[in-house]
């Protein structure tokens, strides 16, 4: 008796935890900025799988920066490469400070963190690797307060 109690336990577990994955998210990936310092000519890229070109998804920047960031908004060149080899080169403004100066992201301490919707109905037009690089556009060669920066791809279903 103790044995079949102790499978159901874990099986009771097991399923807990599996329903807790959240299946929309096709891609959710950051890159770390060496000492909160990103330069000019780094550029983080991400290499993201797509097999259906049928759905929508939410398109956001994952950005992490330190309190200490001089500026309340971040400029980004966002190249991205088709599986064709097609390419689009995008120049996206996103705010990180409301116009009194709080913060926008979440976070304690130091650190804030944010997550930025670029697309909230994105359709991809082909299966395939698609190829994204962040290039930061700011004015500053080197960038310092920035600590994270990542996409996040959710797909998007009905009634969300």
């Amino acid at each position: 008796m103790k044995k079949i109690l102790k499978y159901i336990l874990i099986l009771l577990i097991t399923t807990g935890i599996s329903s807790c994955v959240d299946n929309s998210i096709i891609f959710d990936e950051s890159v770390i900025i060496s000492n909160s310092s990103w330069n000019q000519d780094e550029m983080p890229y991400f290499d993201v799988n797509v097999e259906d070109t049928t759905s929508n998804y939410a398109f956001y920047l994952n950005i992490r920066h330190l309190e200490n960031y001089r500026y309340s908004n971040f400029y980004m060149f966002l190249h991205t490469t088709f599986p064709n080899g097609g390419q689009t080169h995008d120049t996206i403004e996103c705010f990180l400070a409301y116009p009194d100066g709080r913060w926008i992201g979440d976070g304690s301490g130091s650190m804030r963190t944010s997550k930025i919707l670029l697309n909230n109905n994105l359709q991809f037009p082909l299966k395939g690797t698609y190829h994204f690089e962040i290039e930061q556009a700011m004015r500053d060669d080197v960038l310092d307060g920035i600590t994270d920066v990542g996409l996040r791809f959710e797909k998007v279903t009905e009634g969300k």
